[in-house]
């Protein structure tokens, strides 16, 4: 069993700066600004200030799938935000996130720049606006949205849940790895009896549900995510793991998740992407 201690939370909450783990510093209770500093623009329609994260690369895995079925209109420039340096906190990017989370996202097509933040708003605003990934069947449209939603509500549990606990934390904690492992292997198990019945999540065509929640739950089973797949026993969500590979065999897929991605082996790091021969 774990240790006993127990804590008593005071009357009032304090900030304590130095018990939050890998990201201290920049984790902190308000909002706003913290510099001034402007965005950079570049020449394509669509502006994206973001970082390879999962939620990072959902957008990008659109845009890219975008551009592969010849929508030359939603070329983009994708532009590093290091979080690590708080850049998330410049004026500018508040300007189009008052979240401060990457992405970020500014359309400079319509008649005043646009701003998108939250990555699932983000496919859905692209998916509308091209008509591409999402069904227009009543029926079929809202099944998709229906798991779009499922993912932007259930993450929280395994980024800011089991991966903050298992492989962030300064401290390894039993109780709280116990009850976020829980519950994503209860996720895990959603997906896995949905995907044994269709090969996408929304039913037989591959939508921006799938694009959504490949890069957490894909990368999960893949190996590539917290490295936990042995404690999860990810090998015994057969269906999940047949439906991430299928994505990631899509050429889209794999620029996408390139773009912005600061860490790993160099030739899968493409720091900022303004044009489609980046990749080469």
């Amino acid at each position: 069993m774990g240790d006993h201690n127990t804590y008593t939370p005071p009357r009032v909450w304090q900030w304590n700066t130095e018990s939050g783990g890998k990201f201290a510093t920049i984790n902190r209770p308000v909002s706003g600004a913290t510099h001034e500093k402007e965005l950079p623009v570049g020449q394509h329609p669509h502006q994206l200030y973001s970082l390879g994260t999962p939620n990072g690369v959902k957008v990008t895995i659109m845009f890219e799938e975008l551009l592969a079925l010849g929508h030359l209109d939603a070329e983009y420039d994708a532009w590093l935000i290091n979080i690590g340096e708080g850049e998330q906190f410049g004026s500018g990017f508040v300007d189009a996130n008052p979240n401060s989370k990457i992405p970020a996202l500014i359309d400079h097509s319509t008649e005043t720049p646009t701003r998108v933040f939250e990555s699932g708003a983000m496919l859905l605003y692209l998916a509308e606006k091209f008509n591409q990934f999402l069904p227009t069947d009543h029926t079929q449209r809202t099944e998709c949205l229906s798991w779009l939603f499922w993912q932007m509500g259930s993450v929280p549990f395994l980024g800011g849940g089991f991966g903050h606990f298992y492989a962030y934390a300064p401290e390894k904690y039993e109780y709280p790895i116990n009850r976020y492992a829980m519950e994503v292997k209860r996720q895990l198990d959603v997906l896995d009896k949905t995907l044994e019945s269709r090969p996408y999540l929304a039913g037989d065509d591959y939508s921006i549900a799938d694009m959504a929640s490949h890069p957490w739950y894909g990368m999960l089973v893949a190996g590539s995510l917290y490295e936990a797949q042995e404690f999860l026993e990810v090998s015994s969500y057969r269906h999940v793991l047949r439906w991430a590979d299928e994505i990631q065999q899509r050429p889209a897929v794999q620029r996408g998740l390139r773009v912005n991605r600061v860490w790993g082996a160099e030739e899968r790091q493409l720091r900022e992407r303004h044009n489609a021969s980046d990749f080469d």
